[in-house]
């Protein structure tokens, strides 16, 4: 084929791609507005991580006694300037005007910020958690370090704060990166306790309305999901609680499945592989059943 026949294909290709009116198209909107940087918000959570782990993702320097208010004054600083021009972009992402939008994204950025202590401390319970939990862990340094629950949990804590502090797809953004950096997936809307640990953690989901108490601990490919939506009169599900409440002091074991708005209460221990779709009271114990082999 010569060069001509070819880019006659081409711009018979350019015209319908660059139509926004094609029915086939009708689920793809044009997006003309500066969208958040998703190479911006790994920058801030790596200041952010600098921060809150001094020494661990940063420079020696910045562990120095004599010169970590310095540097911490400097992240903390750049935290601001980035977060905010992105919360600027994200409270225009599905909007058509960003009426005072600026005054807004610098007002919840400093609030942010403002917040940083609280997730640092919430942060060192989970250390905390991770390391009386296993005992293959052989210190809060090797937990911060190596675990990649440590990097989902902040993600989502961080997110999880932006989130409430009226920001969109920023959250979503932060939980995902975390998702594929450790292959677990937190929602930014989920609402976790102190204490918390995931144990291993490649496979656990927890799902947006999720709501799970102090000292709870989860193990790999635990699930804690949505039975079924509840649909609207156009057909679409809506966003109402769905996923389930779990109390304080509970353990879930490898490949549980958790299902819809269920309560599992304080103190229980829920095994592996085990699908549980009901509620159950303080201090059960869920297991698998052995098979009863015919005689």
């Amino acid at each position: 084929m010569n060069r001509r026949n070819i880019l006659e294909q081409i711009q018979k290709n350019v015209e319908r791609l660059s139509s926004a009116e094609l029915p086939e198209y009708k689920y793809i909107p044009l997006h003309q507005k500066t969208s958040p940087s998703v190479t911006a918000m790994r920058k801030v959570m790596n200041l952010i991580r600098m921060v809150i782990f001094p020494g661990f993702f940063g420079s020696e320097q910045e562990a120095q006694i004599d010169s970590m208010q310095y540097y911490t004054g400097v992240h903390l600083e750049q935290i601001y300037d980035i977060l905010q021009e992105q919360i600027y972009y994200g409270l225009c992402f599905d909007v058509q005007t960003c009426f005072n939008s600026k005054e807004k994204s610098s007002e919840i950025a400093i609030e942010f910020v403002n917040q940083i202590a609280h997730i640092k401390y919430l942060l060192s319970t989970d250390v905390k958690a991770i390391l009386d939990g296993d005992p293959a862990a052989k210190s809060p340094s090797e937990v911060i370090f190596c675990y990649p629950a440590i990097q989902a949990i902040l993600y989502q804590r961080v997110a999880h704060v932006l989130l409430k502090l009226g920001v969109s797809v920023i959250p979503r953004i932060i939980t995902e990166m975390a998702h594929s950096d450790t292959g677990i997936d937190i929602h930014p809307g989920a609402q976790i306790g102190e204490y918390f640990s995931i144990d291993h953690g490649t496979g656990v989901v927890i799902g947006e309305t999720a709501i799970i108490g102090n000292h709870v601990r989860l193990y790999q490919g635990v699930t804690l999901g949505a039975k079924s939506f509840t649909y609207d009169e156009k057909g679409l599900p809506m966003d109402i609680p769905r996923h389930p409440i779990i109390e304080d002091y509970v353990t879930i074991y490898s490949n549980a499945s958790i299902l819809g708005r269920i309560t599992i209460g304080k103190g229980s221990v829920i095994g592996g592989n085990i699908w549980l779709t009901y509620s159950v009271p303080p201090n059960s114990k869920v297991l698998q059943t052995r098979a009863i082999e015919d005689k």
